[in-house]
């Protein structure tokens, strides 16, 4: 009788826990194995509908490398050109991940995160896993090493 009550409890608490919402993120399916033409079209559709909050991957190459951003959480900040010719503001936190060593000016940089429409082509962030486990692991890999 306790193994019963005890495997209700478990299944009641486990039907809770997936049942709330955990993220309103879009969630494209885009697991890494690298990006995929899919994706970059996934993304430039977000960049030209204005689209915000969706999960993406993609990748392109520096243009530019900013100072971090030290406000609240620190964010490793740098512009990337992509496919389609859009730049891209990536913020990488760097309390939460660590910082691409040895970034430069014509690196190519592949990336999952999250995409927010603004006026300036966009920014990709949620690049680093999340430690409460309540939203997708986003990534950044530059010389084949990746940093999450």
């Amino acid at each position: 009788m306790k193994k019963i009550l005890v495997i209700c409890l478990f299944g009641l608490a486990l039907f809770s826990f997936l049942d709330r919402k955990v993220s309103t993120t879009q969630i494209v399916q885009n697991v890494y194995a690298g990006y995929t033409a899919d994706s970059d079209s996934v993304l430039q559709n977000a960049i030209d509908n204005k689209l915000s909050n969706l999960q993406v991957g993609g990748s392109g190459y520096v243009v530019k490398i900013l100072a971090d951003d030290l406000k609240g959480s620190r964010h490793q900040r740098f512009i990337l050109k992509i496919a389609g010719g859009n730049t891209l503001l990536v913020a990488h936190n760097i309390d939460l991940a660590p910082r691409i060593e040895n970034l430069n000016v014509g690196d190519t940089v592949e990336f999952y995160g999250v995409y927010e429409f603004n006026n300036k082509g966009g920014v990709i962030h949620w690049t680093h896993h999340d430690p409460r486990g309540q939203h997708p692991d986003g990534w950044l890999k530059h010389n084949g090493s990746i940093y999450k």
